[in-house]
């Protein structure tokens, strides 16, 4: 297989306007971007050329950009993020379930965008070829396989556990620990994904905990959830930061099911 070229990016967008100033943001950013308005252009593109990322549009005027996903990821190594709509949750949620790297829900900001192409290229620089890895830290050896329709019962991660049945978290001493509900809809995200960076309003977006608040109150959970976690939660190692983008759990976690 031929290997992409470092930084070359495909927008898949159907949107004349937006797909431009996508390429012209990025490329002023010394990334080698081009575009396309539909699914054929876009079979076509990534056939004929190494691309090493692709930001696509779920929503094309010839095709579902999910079955492009599920197409790219079986067939080559390249990293996808997925470009959405509000409204469009079951499609977000398909995405990532199918390996994508990470999503943008539309409207965004072009800052936004460039962090996230950056987060995910740095990520999967030196990470391994397969769909859920691809999506980890260099180094990590997650493995947490996602079944569609099916549910952990539990996770393990750096000798905590957290059972999602009766919502009990318990301490490598075995104690176990008090969670909010916010607390426990966080940590269920970011077991659910572990290594991969989540945005202020993708939490928001997927713990529906924080209706009508702004997102900065995400900010205030993690610290409480790092102040249980952590040894020291102005220097947290599990619940990590990345600069301008989000967060992510740097753990090994084990699934448990049922």
């Amino acid at each position: 297989m031929t290997q992409p070229k470092p930084q070359a990016i495909l927008v898949v967008d159907d949107d004349d306007a937006l797909r431009k100033l996508l390429i012209d943001y990025l490329s002023g950013h010394g990334l080698s971007v081009s575009g396309v308005g539909t699914a054929t252009e876009a079979v076509k593109a990534v056939a004929s050329n190494a691309y090493s990322l692709v930001l696509l549009d779920l929503s094309l005027p010839d095709g579902d950009g999910i079955d492009l996903a599920r197409k790219w990821r079986a067939e080559q190594q390249i990293s996808i993020i997925c470009l959405t709509g509000r409204l469009e949750e079951a499609d977000r949620v398909m995405g990532l379930e199918l390996g994508a790297d990470d999503y943008i829900t539309k409207p965004f900001s072009l800052r936004e965008v460039l962090a996230r192409i950056r987060a995910v290229t740095r990520r999967a620089g030196s990470a391994p070829a397969d769909a859920q890895a691809a999506a980890l830290p260099p180094n990590s050896s997650v493995q947490v396989p996602v079944t569609r329709g099916k549910h952990p019962r539990a996770y393990r991660f750096a000798l905590w556990a957290l059972n999602l049945n009766t919502r009990r978290l318990t301490s490598p001493e075995g104690k176990p620990v008090s969670l909010t509900n916010a607390e426990f809809n966080l940590l269920a995200v970011f077991l659910g994904t572990p290594g991969r960076i989540i945005s202020r309003e993708q939490l928001l977006e997927r713990t529906r905990a924080f209706d009508d608040i702004y997102d900065r109150a995400i900010d205030v959970q993690i610290l409480r959830l790092r102040r249980k976690l952590e040894a020291d939660a102005k220097n947290p190692k599990l619940l990590c930061t990345e600069r301008g983008v989000g967060y992510f759990l740097n753990a090994e976690v084990e699934a448990l099911w049922e």
